[in-house]
Formats: C-alpha cells, sequence, structure tokens
C-alpha cells in the first residue's frame, strides 16, 4: 500500500474505470487516500461514476508519471458512508468540505477497494505486483 500510495500522491491525477451497462466509463480524479490500510475514494452521490457503482461495483484506476511508469490497480468497492471516513476525507482535502455540505446540498459518498490487484508497468515491459 505504501508504494500504491506514493506513486499515487507523486501523480495525482489517475482516471477511474466505472461499467455502466456494457459501456466503459472513464474520468480523472485526484482524490484518493489510505484509510484503516484500505484505499478509498471520494465521489459525489450526485455523479455518475457512484451511481454505476452502485449497480456495478467492479472498477479500475491507472496513472502513469513521466518515467514512463504506470499503475493499474482493479478490484471492487464496497461503501463506507460513515462520519469518520468523510471526516478523515476532509481532512486530507479540505476542499472536498467546499463543494459537500449542508448549504450546497451536496452529499459526498465513500468507497474503499476490496479484492484488489495493483501492478507497475514500465515501458521496458517489466511488470511488478505490488502488495496492497
Amino acid at each position: 500500500m505504501e508504494q500504491l500510495m506514493a506513486f499515487l500522491k507523486e501523480n495525482p491525477t489517475f482516471y477511474f474505470a466505472t461499467v455502466e451497462g456494457y459501456m466503459p466509463r472513464v474520468r480523472p480524479l485526484g482524490f484518493a487516500m489510505e484509510y484503516k490500510g484500505r484505499l478509498y475514494f471520494a465521489i459525489g452521490k450526485h455523479k455518475a461514476a457512484y451511481k454505476q457503482i452502485l449497480d456495478n461495483t467492479n472498477i479500475e484506476i491507472c496513472t502513469a508519471n513521466k518515467k514512463g511508469e504506470w499503475i493499474r490497480v482493479q478490484g471492487t468497492v464496497d461503501f463506507d458512508n460513515s462520519p469518520e471516513a468523510k471526516k478523515k476525507a476532509f481532512e486530507v482535502m479540505p476542499q472536498l468540505a467546499d463543494m459537500y455540505n449542508a448549504e450546497s446540498g451536496l452529499e459526498l459518498g465513500m468507497v474503499y477497494m476490496d479484492r484488489i490487484s495493483a501492478k507497475l508497468f514500465s515501458m521496458s515491459g517489466a511488470v511488478v505486483d505490488l502488495e496492497v
């Protein structure tokens, strides 16, 4: 998890893939955190991505660095909409509290990855399994 989180911090925009019906849907995200030893994401409950993971919990994320290396993390998500998880997200990225609050009426959804597989790839063809 340490190597995965370090890669995500160095490359903060990653691509979050979901499934809608039988079609893949991909969008950039910029929030990931480790919480309780798991990889968490925060997604607005009003967004299509959140609705897609309610229907199909299979996801994949991917990001690359300037050295030609990239990670691919796949698995399923579980939901943790506890006040503690949201509080931690607001601590990690305070801007989220500006968007998701009683005044805006928008609610933040918290999910974490389960049944996770993470690999680090390089342009040379090397593939390293990451321990998560």
